[in-house]
């Protein structure tokens, strides 16, 4: 398994249900990645025969990434920063876009341990889902820990997010 840690075991029990029922509708899975730099991709491919419901993986970590491939506005960027409920949803949108998925994770944050300020300090996580253009869902969160814990948290969480939404 990818994940050798205490939350391995969550991981894999979250990547089975979510893929369950992604399975079962037919559907597929688009992830744009800041803070995890493509470890929710990773979890989704590690499982044999993925490619039945993950169709593209976007590590959107520089600001420019998230406005050329998912279409994040600069005024979004500027307004709000990367790290905001703002560009989470745009970057769940925009992953719908550009793969033509039937839904969509999406992940900014500041995992340390550098990078945090009082208002956005380190641990700060949004995670946006989408269903379609109309069902987006974008939840905050605040995690405790060191880089690798604060990734492989909001791994799981978005995994878990998007399959409630589901």
């Amino acid at each position: 398994m990818l994940f050798e840690n205490q939350y391995a075991t969550e991981i894999e029990d979250a990547l089975k249900s979510l893929t369950d029922i992604l399975r079962q509708q037919g559907m597929t899975v688009t992830t744009v990645e800041s803070c995890t730099g493509g470890m929710i991709a990773a979890s989704l491919t590690s499982l044999s025969g993925s490619s039945a419901y993950f169709k593209t993986g976007l590590v959107t970590y520089a600001n420019e990434s998230k406005s050329q491939l998912v279409n994040v506005k600069d005024t979004t960027l500027k307004t709000y920063g990367a790290v905001s409920e703002q560009t989470a949803r745009e970057m769940a949108l925009g992953g719908l876009t550009a793969s033509t998925s039937d839904c969509a994770i999406a992940v900014t944050g500041i995992a340390g341990p550098d990078g945090g300020s009082q208002e956005k300090p380190v641990g700060l996580v949004y995670i946006g889902t989408a269903v379609s253009k109309n069902d987006v869902k974008v939840e905050r969160y605040l995690f405790d820990g060191d880089r690798c814990s604060i990734r492989t948290q909001t791994t799981l969480t978005a995994l878990k997010q998007l399959q409630a939404q589901l």
